[in-house]
């Protein structure tokens, strides 16, 4: 399937979309039974890319763990206060294998349901946790080698025993957080630990088209080596960056797989060098949930294009806060047309799209579902249908300087102005106002023969039209006094 420059993806929490469709249904749905009209919706909407988040087998250890962890009750029972022992299906990022559990249809079933999606032009991400796996996991028996380990009790520790004697394996651990006690550490210093986790990418490249990549900065040759040196190992080192060899060794089988990475502390552009395709860009998500307009200017102006477009731009998923408990509807429709209107991929999650406001941790699912605002509904439907109108995500993007309409007014800053181009005749412009107030300014287009033609200015998200003259386009630039948190898309023609 041809890659897209810039994908539009759809995250879908597998556990519980399978459970919703059943309960809407006369039986139960797995993937091999997926309704095709949903399917079709996605399509429709423009989404080219979706992520099953969650398809893979956790086991009893890892469910019976989160039934017993006292954080997580103490979520459900904010967030889904009906919850039974029943909706607890333990961590998808505490995986037992990569396999999909007959609940879900099997891995037969991920075969049929890639096959539907690839009839609606539509292709498929999965989840990649190569940092850590389950308790449950099979490697823990054969190969306890594979692990983190001390043969001496340690904090954040368990026991397994070997022919050898008791080892005690490190359970896998964010740096900044309390260790994840649901899983078990992979040593990355460890060629045979690095050739194991490749073949399991292996088998899951054959049944996608990409891949999340679960917190992919702990693997980076120095953060492994500073975090886990409490627990030295008699191995020799292996050599180079395990990202840098894993992509080109899945790109030699699958030149056009894509690579996403969850990363954080400012690791982001050494993962995209060492040939992932995007990674998150969390400081954008942060300013935007804060309503922090300025530091959302700061940062996309302080960042190259080639950064920017390297990056994944959300407002939730299912790490995060809903954004509708975040951001009230002015400001939630500017800060969706921001991620939506800018170069690099382009998230969405299930539930954002309808209003969802409870964050659902990962190891259950709520037995009663939020019914959709329809306001909300009404906004990203609206958007993503004026946005398939476009050049965005498919031309060529400028993000555009905005210079002050006037002497001492800054309101300038508060604008984030992309412009969007596929063909010479036509181009784009996403205009969003990230300010509670109006904001002005001028900016300076970059469009070829601009001073040619005169152009129909139409607002494809409201009623707005204007007549500009080429001329005054390319001498004086394009005037925008702009509405509080207005989120406009400007198609420009040629006046005939």
């Amino acid at each position: 399937m041809r890659p897209s420059p810039f994908p539009l993806v759809y995250e879908v929490n597998t556990r519980c979309w399978m459970r919703r469709l059943s309960q809407q249904s006369d039986g139960p749905v797995t993937l091999a039974s997926v309704p095709d009209e949903v399917v079709g919706q996605w399509a429709d909407l423009g989404f080219t890319h979706i992520w099953l988040m969650g398809v893979w087998s956790s086991g009893p250890r890892g469910r019976q763990h989160a039934l017993q962890s006292p954080h997580l009750r103490e979520q459900l029972s904010r967030s889904c206060p009906d919850w039974r022992p029943a909706d607890v299906t333990g961590s998808p990022y505490a995986p037992s294998g990569y396999r999909v559990p007959s609940a879900l249809g099997g891995d037969s079933g991920l075969v049929q349901f890639r096959r539907q999606l690839q009839t609606h032009g539509l292709a498929l991400l999965l989840d990649f946790i190569p940092n850590h796996v389950g308790l449950d996991h099979s490697w823990l028996k054969q190969h306890p080698e594979y692990f983190v380990h001390s043969l001496q009790p340690q904090p954040d520790t368990f026991e397994v025993s070997t022919p050898q004697g008791p080892l005690w394996i490190a359970h896998g651990k964010d740096p900044n957080f309390p260790a994840w006690t649901d899983t078990a550490q992979l040593d990355f210093r460890r060629l045979e630990t690095q050739r194991a986790v490749a073949r399991a990418l292996e088998s899951i490249a054959k049944r996608c088209d990409g891949v999340r990549c679960d917190m992919a900065m702990l693997l980076l040759q120095q953060v492994f080596a500073s975090h886990w040196q409490a627990f030295p190992t008699s191995q020799p080192p292996a050599q180079g960056e395990f990202w840098y060899n894993l992509i080109q060794q899945t790109r030699r089988h699958h030149p056009d797989f894509l690579f996403l990475a969850e990363a954080y502390w400012g690791l982001e552009e050494r993962l995209l060098k060492l040939g992932f395709d995007f990674s998150y860009d969390k400081k954008l998500y942060d300013y935007l949930a804060a309503s922090q307009a300025s530091r959302v200017r700061a940062h996309l102006s302080g960042v190259s294009p080639a950064f920017l477009a390297g990056t994944a731009h959300f407002l939730e998923n299912h790490d995060e806060p809903r954004i509708a408990s975040l951001l009230g509807l002015p400001e939630h429709r500017a800060a969706a047309l921001t991620i939506l209107g800018l170069p690099g991929l382009r998230l969405l999650h299930n539930g954002q799209l309808t209003g969802a406001r409870r964050h659902q941790p990962v190891q259950a699912c709520c037995p009663s579902p939020e019914p959709p605002d329809p306001e909300i509904a009404s906004l990203y439907t609206g958007l993503l249908r004026a946005l398939k109108r476009t050049a965005v995500g498919r031309g060529s993007p400028h993000l555009l300087v905005t210079h002050p309409a006037w002497p001492a007014n800054p309101s300038h800053e508060n604008l984030l102005v992309v412009q969007w181009q596929s063909q010479k005749e036509d181009f784009d412009l996403v205009v969003v106002n990230l300010a509670p107030h109006p904001s002005q300014a001028y900016l300076i287009l970059t469009v070829p023969d601009l001073a040619e033609r005169n152009w129909r200015m139409t607002d494809l998200l409201g009623a707005e039209e204007y007549q500009r003259y080429g001329d005054d386009l390319a001498q004086q630039g394009l005037y925008l006094d702009v509405a509080p948190y207005a989120a406009q898309l400007f198609h420009f023609s040629p006046l005939s």
